[in-house]
This record gives C-alpha cells, structure tokens and sequence, in this order.
C-alpha cells in the first residue's frame, strides 16, 4: 500500500502509495509506522488522494512503549506499515493495574481506550463542549468507571461535586451497589430539598476575603470595614474576664470619641445610646449605675441636657468612662477559635461604623452604607439559612461533617446549588474550595488527603473577574498554580472555554473536548491549551455527542473515544416536547 516517504517535514510528511494497489478501506486518521534501522515512530494518516498520504508525526516506540513527541526524523529510506494489534493496544492504553478505563475507539472496532490513573487525576483537567454534546454525560460516566474499577477501589476519595443546575443529583446514587464501602451525599441549598441533606456553613470559619466576596464589595475602602467587623465579631463571641475588659475598653474609646467631637449634644447623646445598644456589658449599658459623690446615676440619665445646651453629669460621665480605658488592649485577638452568627456579625459592623465614625466621612458613607445594606439583606433573606451552623466546627470537623455520614466515608459530596443566583452560588463554591485548600495544606503528609473540586457550568464562576483587584488573588487561580502539590485537584466542566479563567485552563494537563461549534471558543481551545495541534481542534468540529478528543499527559497520543451512556444518567437531557405537548405527565 505504501510505496516510498517522498518529503520530511518538520511534523508530518509525505509517502506515495504504491502504484496499481487499491486501497479498500478508509484509512484517513489511522496510525502507521514508520521504520528504519534506528527507531520506530508512530503516523497519523491526516490527508488522502490518489497519488500520496500525509503523515502526521506523532510519537516514538521505545522497548514496547510510546511517548508522545518526536526527537528524531525517520530516514527517507524508511518503511511505512499500518500498526499491528500489539501497537494498537500500546496505542489506547492498557488494562493495567494503574489504567483506567475511559471508553471505545470507533476507528479500531471499538476496542477500550485506557488512561493512566495518577497522571490523570494528579493533575487538573478540563471538560468542554456545547450543550448537547454529551460532557455532562461524559463527566458522569468518567467519573462512574472511577469507582467500577476493580484494580484500584478509590475508598478514600475525596470528590466535591459543584452541581449548579442539578444535573448531577442521581449519577452516583447506586455507587454503594458497586461497592458497600462507597458512600454518596447531596447537599442543596434549596427549600424544597427531595430528600437531600441542607448545607449550613460555620460562618466563624470565613475570612476577610470571603466576607468581602459575600457582600459584594467593590472598593478597596470597604475592606477596612470587613476586617474590622470580623475581628469585633470574634473578640464580642468571647465570654472571659480578658474579653469583657477588652469590650469596655473598646466601648469606652468610642463614646470618648463622640464625646470629644464637633457634634451637637443630641447627636452625641444619640450616637453613645446606638454604641451601647449595639455592644453591651454589666458597665455599659442603659441601666448601669455610675456613682458619684454621695449619689448615683443611672447611665441614660446621664444625658440630661440643661438649659446651656451640655450634658447635666457631663463630668461624672466622662470620669467614669475613662477608667475603663486600656492601653494594652489597643492590638487585643480573639484567642483560638470563636463562634459567632450572622446577628452577631452584623451587630460588629454597626458598632464599627459607629465608634469609628465611618457614617460622618463623606468620602466612606457611601461604602459604608453598601456594606450596611448588602450584610443585612443576607441577614434577613432567604441565604441566612446558609450560615445557621448550630455545630461549633473548626474547619478539619466541618469538612469531616460534609465527607462522614456517621461511620460512612462518602466518596462523593454533591453541593447543589440550582436553587441560586450565580453571584452567591459562585460565592459559596469559593468559600468552600478555599476551606479545602487551606485545610489541605496543613496536612503534615502533603498530599496525602486528595480533593477534587469539580465545577459544572465554570464559566459560571472560574472566570477572570474582580477577585484580584479586590483580594489581591483569585482562589481558583491559586489552586490552579499551587493545589497539585498539596493534592487539590481542579476538575473544569464547561460549554463556554473562553469564559473561563486563562490561568487555570493554562496549567490543565489533560482535555476531554466534546463537540464544539463556536468561532471563538476553538480559537480559544487553540490558542490556550499547551500542546494542542490544528488537526486535533479540527477533529472535534466532526465528533458525535457522546464522543470526545481525549489528549494530555494521561494519554499516549490524542484520540477520539467514544464514551458508554452513564447509568445512571445525568438529568441533563433535552425536554421531551412530543411527550409533554400531548399532555402526558
């Protein structure tokens, strides 16, 4: 069939076909070898007529394995052949002890396409394709072969799924058929549950950033606020003699401070009645007694303002607030960890705003207000339930609570999400890979606890957005540079590459490339992911649904396999409007 290699090119080259012989097969996208004395190197056969083929130069054979590049050229004396089953199954992959099962080849009769498990799941890999082309399919069935291999039983993983729109809530759902060790959990944010498990976050676990993220600043002058009202919401949660002493410290600055401003007696009257009726102790508070020389007063009768306009035991007042005025207190933490709800946190912003004079800044009001609003639309709405974590966690416990149902280690966890708005949905996605990332790198034995965070719809919220103006980082991008090291791996599934964040799609090792349509998006897939060839995005504009280019470090070579349907399958089909028009239920 092959007759002589007539020109070498740097990746691909030309052989004549034997003249007179007819070719009875298709053989376009099918491999060769091509042999000389010194190396064999494994063909793709990319273009066909009726003179010539052009072979695309793939890889090398050494000691009965391939690796993918090419270092050396083949001699222009050297022979071409088809490969032979040997090298097919070398080819796919082998049912190894470390090979995983992906699904069949369509050009070699269906045989199984095998991937190497370490080097796949090790690293972070990317799942696109346009809706209808089978990646959420594909996603569950990946991960559904996962947990049916019977080589290695992944008993102690760790995958967190991000299910934005529910698709995923039944996949895995009889993994405990396929094993009793496996164990899957749904969490949903949703009032109407099905039967699910709801999620409530410790909200003393979440740091400046998150609560930055949460109330949806947008200014660099907000974030004072933030960390000024987490760190009062944590020392206000202790009950100690140091932690009392340190509120009527602080207390005691701010109506000192109000004491001594530009204020009208009424204003001051009325900001020292909001101070301690935001933070209150046995020495301020309404009714406290403060005593003076042969008498005493109640604290609000202090505030009595007389004919010249000040406060009728302005002096009794301010003596006795001023004994409570700490120096050493001024740079006081919280010491270990406290619990504290979202009335708590919002009492600590008040007082902030209050005692720091944030409200009178006409440069802040305007920050301040947004704050003030944003953190008590959360408190008053339907997401406060979110943070009503009744379990004091510290975060080791509150992500055994998600990963444990009892003595059951749940393999897989499935944060529902599709009851929310993409701002707080993507909010709560980042609050929790952040609390695994962090956890994960406290672990003595790096790497020793695997996580993988999964994310449906990416696009969504792996995006490059304000998060590095804001917080100086975006918490996806740094698991994205550092995770694999500690173990934290980045599954991300997505209709639309291009919306993803550029960084995390660049430090991907590994691709399933479903069906993809659009302009942009296979310019984007072009240009982004480390060794992608134009025949390889030219080969997904041609494939089934169903049917993916697999390709990275976990493959021998690209290859376009043919993925079984998940059983059971994602609830991501196309509504049936044949069915439902007719008025059947």
């Amino acid at each position: 069939m092959f007759d002589k290699i007539s020109y070498i090119g740097e990746t691909s080259l030309y052989v004549d076909l034997t003249p007179g012989v007819e070719i009875k097969s298709n053989i376009l996208s099918s491999h060769v070898v091509i042999q000389d004395n010194e190396k064999m190197i494994l063909g793709e056969i990319s273009e066909l007529d009726k003179t010539k083929v052009k072979i695309k130069l793939m890889g090398e054979f050494h000691d009965g394995k391939l690796f993918g590049g090419i270092l050396r050229k083949p001699l222009m004396d050297a022979t071409i052949r088809p490969v032979n089953d040997e090298e097919i199954s070398i080819i796919l992959g082998e049912n190894t002890e470390s090979g995983l099962l992906l699904g069949q080849s369509p050009f070699y009769n269906g045989k199984p396409v095998y991937f190497n498990i370490n080097d796949f799941y090790s690293n972070h890999f990317s799942i696109f394709g346009n809706s209808g082309s089978g990646k959420s399919c594909g996603m569950a069935r990946l991960i559904q072969n996962t947990f049916l291999n019977q080589k290695v039983k992944p008993v102690n993983a760790n995958f967190f799924v991000f299910d934005v729109s529910g698709e995923y809530s039944r996949a895995f759902s009889n993994i405990n058929e396929i094993n009793p060790a496996y164990h899957y959990r749904v969490f949903t944010t949703s009032e109407t549950n099905q039967g699910f498990e709801e999620l409530h976050i410790p909200l003393w676990l979440l740091n400046s950033n998150d609560l930055a993220l949460l109330l949806q600043c947008s200014s660099h002058t907000q974030l004072p606020i933030i960390e000024r009202m987490l760190h009062l919401a944590r020392c206000f949660a202790e009950n100690n003699e140091i932690s009392i002493a340190y509120k009527d410290h602080l207390i005691a600055k701010a109506i000192i401070s109000v004491l001594f401003s530009d204020s009208t007696p009424v204003r001051k009257k009325n900001d020292i009645f909001s101070i301690v009726e935001t933070c209150s102790t046995d020495h301020f508070n309404l009714e406290a007694t403060i005593a003076g020389v042969g008498y005493t007063r109640k604290f609000r009768e202090c505030f009595n303002i007389d004919k010249l306009g000040t406060f009728t035991e302005g002096i009794l007042f301010t003596n006795y607030v001023s004994q409570f005025v700490n120096e050493k207190f001024d740079n006081y933490e919280a010491q270990g960890l406290t619990y504290f709800t979202l009335s708590d946190l919002e009492k600590a912003l008040d007082f902030t705003l209050i005692s720091e004079g944030w409200y009178k800044n006409e440069n802040t009001y305007g920050d301040s207000v947004t704050v003030k609003v944003r953190l008590h639309s959360i408190v008053t709405g339907p997401y406060s339930k979110i943070f009503n974590c009744n379990t004091r966690y510290d975060l080791p416990q509150f992500l055994s609570s998600l990963l444990y149902k009892g003595s059951e280690k749940c393999q897989i966890v499935n944060i529902n999400l599709d009851d929310m708005d993409d701002a707080i949905a993507g909010v709560i996605t980042k609050i929790l890979s952040r609390m695994i990332f962090d956890f994960s790198k406290t672990i003595p034995n790096r790497g020793s606890i695997p996580f993988h965070i999964l994310v449906e719809e990416a696009h969504r919220y792996i995006k490059n957005d304000t998060d590095h103006f804001l917080i100086g980082y975006n918490i996806f991008e740094r698991i994205a540079k550092e995770g694999r090291k500690y173990g934290v791996i980045l599954g991300v599934i997505s209709q639309r590459p291009v919306e993803v964040s550029d960084t995390v799609v660049s430090q991907c090792s590994n691709f399933l490339i479903f069906k993809t349509n659009h302009p942009v998006d296979e310019e984007y897939i072009r240009k982004m992911i480390p060794n992608i060839s134009n025949d390889i995005v030219d080969k997904q504009k041609g494939l089934q649904s169903g049917t993916c280019l697999a390709f990275g470090t976990a493959f021998k070579i690209p290859a376009i396999v043919k993925l079984e349907m998940p059983n059971p399958p994602p609830l991501s089909n196309n509504a049936d409007l044949l069915k439902y028009w007719g008025g059947q239920q």
